[in-house]
C-alpha cells in the first residue's frame, strides 16, 4: 500500500513539473526571450534601416547626422569592467545597447536585496553572483555582444598575472589589448590594481566614483604617460598606508542613490563612446556635486616622481604630449535651421553665459604632485573657477 502511494506521489510530482515547465515556456518573458533580434556579423557595417525591428537604426541616424563618423567600429571594440555594481551594471547597460562588441566582466560579489535600491539588477537574480546576473540579463538585450565573466577578487595577488592577460589579449580578436578598462570599483586596492596593469600595459582606463552620501561623483581618464596614473596624486588613505577595512563601522554603510550612480554611469559612458569613436571632446576628469549642481572640469597631468615606476617610464616615453581642450574650430558657424516663418536662426555656440555675462570656456589642470593641486578638494576647484569667472566690477557698474 505504502509503494503505490509513494509511486502516486511520484508521478504527481512529475506531471507538475512538466506543467511548471509549459508554464515557463509560455511565459511572456520566455516569449520575449525567443524573438529573433537582428544580428550583425562583426564584419558588416550596422543596418542603419530605419523600422521598429532594428535595434541600430537610432544609433546609427548619429553618423547620418554628421556627428559620429564611424558609428559602426563600435562593434569593433572591446571594453573591460571591473565592479559589475551601481556605477559599472548601468555601464555595461548602455554599452550593449550601444552596440559594443565585446564585454569583459570582473567582480567577486553575489546580488543581494540591499542591491536593488541600484538600477539593473532584479529580486529574482538574489544570490547569483554579478556577472553571471549581468552576463543574463545584457545578452538578452543584445545577443550580437560577446562576453566573458570572471568571478574574483581582482586585488587578490594570484589574480593578477591572468588579469593583466585579459587586458593585454582580450580584445575582440583574442589576441590584441582591449580598447578601454573602466574601472567602477568601490575601493582603493582594486583601483591600484587596475592602474598597476594598465600603466605597465599601457591601456587606457577610466576611473569612477561616487561619494559616500551619494550626492557627488566624478569620471576621469587615465592615459598611462601623459595624464595623472592613480599613484601620482593618490588619495591620504592610499598615502599613509591605512588598511580602509579599518575604517569601516559595525552597522554603517555608505548611501547608495540610483540617481547619482546612473549619472554618473551616463558620463563615464558617454566619455567612453567620444574616446572609442574619436568625436567631440573626452573628458580628462570631470566631477559632479549634485546639492549646487556642479560640473567641475580639468587635467591632471603626471608626477614627475609617481611611485610606480612603469608611469615614469611612461612618461618618457610620451614626453612632449600635449592635451586637447577645444574642438577645431570651424570657417563657418553651422546653421541648424536655415529658415523658418519666424526668420529666427539656431546657430552652434560653446560660449557659457550665466547671469548676462558671457565667458569662454576654459579647460583647467593640475600638477599631480603639486602640494598646491595634487589634494585639491571640489571646494578648492569651486573656488579656482569662481575666481576665473568672476565678473569685471566695472561692468558690473555699467549693469
Amino acid at each position: 500500500m505504502a509503494s503505490n502511494e509513494l509511486e502516486t506521489l511520484r508521478l504527481s510530482v512529475a506531471a507538475l513539473k512538466d506543467k511548471l515547465k509549459r508554464l515557463v515556456e509560455d511565459s511572456p518573458r520566455a516569449t520575449l526571450s525567443k524573438k529573433t533580434v537582428p544580428r550583425i556579423d562583426g564584419t558588416s557595417p550596422m543596418n542603419d534601416q530605419v523600422t521598429a525591428e532594428n535595434p541600430y537604426s537610432r544609433l546609427m541616424a548619429l553618423k547620418k547626422m554628421g556627428i559620429v563618423e564611424n558609428f559602426e567600429e563600435i562593434r569593433n571594440k572591446t571594453v573591460v569592467i571591473c565592479g559589475i555594481g551601481g556605477i559599472g551594471a548601468v555601464a555595461a547597460d548602455m554599452l550593449v545597447r550601444c552596440g559594443v562588441g565585446k564585454l569583459i566582466l570582473f567582480d567577486n560579489d553575489k546580488v543581494e536585496m540591499a542591491n536593488m535600491n541600484r538600477l539593473f539588477f532584479r529580486p529574482d537574480q538574489v544570490g547569483l553572483s554579478k556577472t553571471e546576473a549581468a552576463k543574463d540579463t545584457l545578452s538578452s538585450i543584445n545577443p550580437d555582444v560577446e562576453f566573458e565573466q570572471y568571478d574574483y577578487d581582482i586585488s587578490g595577488i594570484d589574480n593578477f598575472d591572468h588579469l593583466k592577460d585579459r587586458f593585454f589579449h582580450g580584445g575582440i580578436d583574442s589576441e590584441s589589448k582591449v580598447d578601454l578598462v573602466l574601472s567602477c570599483v568601490d575601493n582603493y586596492t582594486a583601483r591600484m590594481v587596475i592602474n598597476q596593469a594598465c600603466t605597465e600595459l599601457d591601456v587606457v582606463w577610466m576611473e569612477s566614483g561616487v561619494s559616500e552620501t551619494a550626492m557627488s561623483g566624478h569620471i576621469q581618464l587615465m592615459l598611462p604617460g601623459r595624464t595623472s596614473c592613480y599613484m601620482c596624486a593618490p588619495p591620504l588613505l592610499v598615502q599613509t598606508g591605512i588598511d580602509e577595512s579599518t575604517l569601516k563601522r559595525e552597522g554603517v554603510c555608505a548611501a547608495s542613490l540610483p540617481t547619482t550612480m546612473s549619472i554618473i554611469a551616463g558620463l563615464l559612458v558617454q566619455n567612453s563612446l567620444k574616446y572609442l569613436l574619436d568625436f567631440g571632446l573626452v573628458s580628462y576628469y570631470l566631477g559632479y556635486d549634485s546639492m549646487s549642481n556642479y560640473f567641475p572640469a580639468q587635467i591632471v597631468y603626471p608626477n614627475l616622481e609617481c611611485s610606480l615606476l612603469a608611469c615614469v617610464e611612461k612618461q618618457q616615453e610620451y614626453a612632449g604630449w600635449q592635451p586637447i581642450f577645444s574642438l577645431p574650430e570651424s570657417d563657418e558657424v553651422s546653421v541648424i535651421h536655415e529658415t523658418n516663418e519666424w526668420d529666427i536662426e539656431v546657430i552652434e555656440n560653446n560660449t557659457y553665459y550665466d547671469n548676462n555675462y558671457q565667458y569662454d570656456y576654459q579647460e583647467e589642470y593640475v600638477q599631480a604632485g603639486d602640494n598646491t593641486a595634487g589634494e585639491a578638494s571640489l571646494d578648492d576647484l569651486k573656488q579656482q573657477l569662481s575666481e576665473q569667472f568672476e565678473p569685471n566690477p566695472e561692468e558690473e557698474e555699467l549693469l
